[in-house]
């Protein structure tokens, strides 16, 4: 017997709230750009227009992603970032954080990297850019959807390869559970994992899941203690993933 299919999405989380993200950037053109860009995006928007200011509100404020440019008065992106991560009361000190700049030097981005940030985001970006980074903020990732039918359905091309479709995804993710923390010792293991895990996320609807690992796969190689957190986030997802694929052989 074939059970309908709900066209609702499975786990959407209910009014969650808006993204919160500090845009601090001298140039006024780059920073209203960012401002409605975000904006448009769904999420709250706070600017500043130099280093010391954009230092004030973050340790006034808890933001979820803190877009800062590399060269500000005052102090540029990365002054900012160590004394907020220096100042344990500081409300956004463990915030996420990306550095924009016009000007990357192949040097450049390691050591931004390695000073803490999550991502550069090179100016003038596109929406799509902006979409990227935002997308590695953990609060971005909890409002996605765990399964979303219609973009499975729009994949797969119909209901009964969709459900074929994601128990074989149930079966990948119960072995990645397992095999996760061996994979969280070996990069270029979890990167191919993750590579394919990707692919099939995307014919599944596994949208917050697919989220996660594109957000884990920027992160890979950057620093140890911010990988080791997407993996324990991953692990989390995974296990909301594989509840939801559940439900419908229960309903069944």
């Amino acid at each position: 017997m074939t059970h309908p299919l709900p066209h609702a999405t499975s786990g959407t989380p209910a009014d969650a709230p808006a993204l919160r993200i500090l845009i601090a950037d001298d140039d006024a053109a780059s920073r209203r750009f960012l401002l409605d860009a975000v904006r448009a995006l769904g999420a709250d928007g706070v600017d500043c227009a130099d280093g010391q200011a954009a230092l004030g509100t973050a340790k006034n404020t808890a933001f979820d992603l803190l877009l800062l440019d590399c060269r500000m008065p005052g102090a540029g992106a990365s002054e900012v970032l160590a004394a907020l991560r220096e100042d344990s009361f500081a409300a956004s000190h463990d915030s996420l954080a990306v550095a924009t700049t016009a000007e990357l030097d192949p040097e450049q981005r390691p050591q931004l990297l390695a000073a803490g940030f999550s991502d550069v985001l090179v100016k003038p970006c596109r929406i799509d850019d902006l979409r990227r980074v935002m997308a590695l903020a953990p609060a971005y990732l909890r409002q996605l959807p765990v399964l979303d039918d219609d973009a499975a359905l729009l994949a797969s091309g119909d209901s009964i390869t969709m459900r074929a479709l994601r128990q074989l995804l149930q079966q990948e993710l119960v072995t990645l559970c397992n095999d996760l923390d061996r994979l969280g010792q070996d990069v270029s293991a979890l990167r191919d994992r993750l590579h394919r895990l990707r692919s099939s996320c995307g014919f599944c609807g596994a949208t917050a899941l697919s989220a996660h690992v594109v957000a884990l796969q920027q992160q890979l190689g950057a620093r140890p203690e911010q990988t080791a957190a997407a993996v324990a986030r991953l692990r989390n997802v995974l296990m909301d993933t594989l509840q939801a694929l559940d439900r419908p052989q229960q309903a069944a």
